[in-house]
Order: C-alpha cells, then sequence, then structure tokens
C-alpha cells in the first residue's frame, strides 16, 4: 500500500517502486480471465479438431475431470482444482491423461497446466502448458499462449512472459484479447524501464483495437511512459 503513495517521488524510487507493485501484481493475476475463456471454447476445439480411434472413449473418461474443472472455475472451492487434476476414487484425473499421446493428451497438458496455476505451483503450470499444442486455433492457441505468459511473469520470467504476451496478442488479433494482452506485456517492458517498448504496445492497440474496452483509457498509458 505505501508504495502507491509515491507518485511523485524522484524517478529512481518511482520506478523502483512501480517495479515491486508490478512484480506483487503478476504474483496475485493468474489467468482468471483467460481460462474462462479457454472454457468456453474447449468442447467445441475437441470436436472440431480430434478424430483419433480412442477419442470417443478418451473423451468420456476424462468427462468428470472436465467437470470438476468447470465446478472449479464458477466456485471457490479449490480443492476441485486438485481433483480435476488427480481424478477421484472413480473417475481419472487430467494426469492420468497427458501422456496419452495425441489430441486427448494435448488437452490433458492444457488442462492439467490450467489446475496448477489456480491452485499457485506455477512451475508445474508453465511444464504443462508449455507442451500444449494450439495447432494454430484462433481461439484456444493464443488463450493458452496468455496464459503461460502470466504463469511466466509470476515466476518472474518477464522477458518471456512480454514476448509471449505479444505473441499471444497477434496470434487472437481481436479486439477482446489483443488489447489486452498486449497491456500486460506493456506493463513488464515498464517495469524493467523499457518506456519505448510499452509505448509502441500502447499506440498499437490505440490505432488498431480502437474499438476495444482498454482503449478508452490508453491515452493515460501513453501519457505514462512519454
Amino acid at each position: 500500500m505505501a508504495d502507491t503513495k509515491n507518485t511523485n517521488a524522484a524517478p529512481v524510487a518511482g520506478e523502483q517502486s512501480k517495479n515491486e507493485a508490478l512484480v506483487l501484481k503478476y504474483k496475485n493475476v493468474i489467468i482468471i480471465a483467460v481460462v474462462a475463456l479457454i472454457v468456453l471454447v474447449c468442447a467445441g476445439f475437441l470436436y472440431k479438431s480430434y478424430s483419433e480411434k480412442n477419442f470417443n472413449t478418451s473423451s468420456t473418461e476424462m468427462a468428470k475431470a472436465q467437470e470438476y474443472f468447470s465446478l472449479a472455475m464458477t466456485g471457490d472451492d479449490v480443492t476441485l482444482f486438485t481433483k480435476a487434476l488427480n481424478g477421484d476414487s472413480i473417475n481419472a484425473g487430467f494426469l492420468a491423461f497427458v501422456d496419452e499421446g495425441g489430441s486427448i493428451g494435448n488437452l490433458a497438458n492444457l488442462y492439467a497446466g490450467l489446475c496448477y496455476a489456480h491452485m499457485g505451483d506455477a512451475q508445474q503450470a508453465a511444464n504443462y502448458l508449455e507442451k500444449f499444442d494450439g495447432a494454430g486455433d484462433a481461439m484456444v492457441s493464443p488463450a493458452a499462449l496468455g496464459a503461460l505468459a502470466d504463469v511466466k511473469a509470476t515466476l518472474e520470467q518477464l522477458d518471456e512472459a512480454a514476448a509471449l504476451f505479444v505473441k499471444a496478442a497477434e496470434k487472437a488479433d481481436n479486439n477482446t484479447l489483443s488489447p489486452k494482452f498486449l497491456i500486460k506485456a506493456g506493463e513488464i517492458y515498464e517495469s524493467q524501464g523499457k518506456k519505448e517498448e510499452a509505448l509502441k504496445l500502447y499506440e498499437q492497440i490505440k490505432a488498431k483495437y480502437a474499438n476495444s474496452a482498454e482503449n478508452r483509457n490508453i491515452d493515460a498509458y501513453i501519457e505514462r511512459v512519454k
């Protein structure tokens, strides 16, 4: 709280306070909005992309884990993420499918990474999210990249996180996701003192995503880094 009162401090102290605040922010913001999008599109992504002979059997077996995941997303019970990940006494969890290979294993890696992220294990989240291949899907792929970027930021791997956010924005190329990812990348650049890089991203939002919600306040971001 004390850091937020130093907005008029000397540049060095002010920059240090901003850096600390941003690091804390990224330790506490772990892909909630992005995951919600992934959950909404995953069912369609499954039926559109998966054609293995074992798809029907495997997807049915994984359905309970998906149910636990959805319930965890809509409630406050973190233990449901554990059940989604590890299964229960009757049903298998996502970890049982990650080595299966093919599309089912691919999706299981995505879900496992998201579960670990919500459970606060950023390193395990990164391990599984890095195994997910979005195969160029216009919705799932950029959302998964954004999720991985958030995890990398939590691990304070800020250069990689910023690059992933930019890549996710490029893949999404829409007014919903792209501005959010570009702002996150810009804030990371600001925390590193890279104001020119941040400015380019903010100006990109202003020029390319004029109809986005983020565009309403983008002038304040631009003025801050000029």
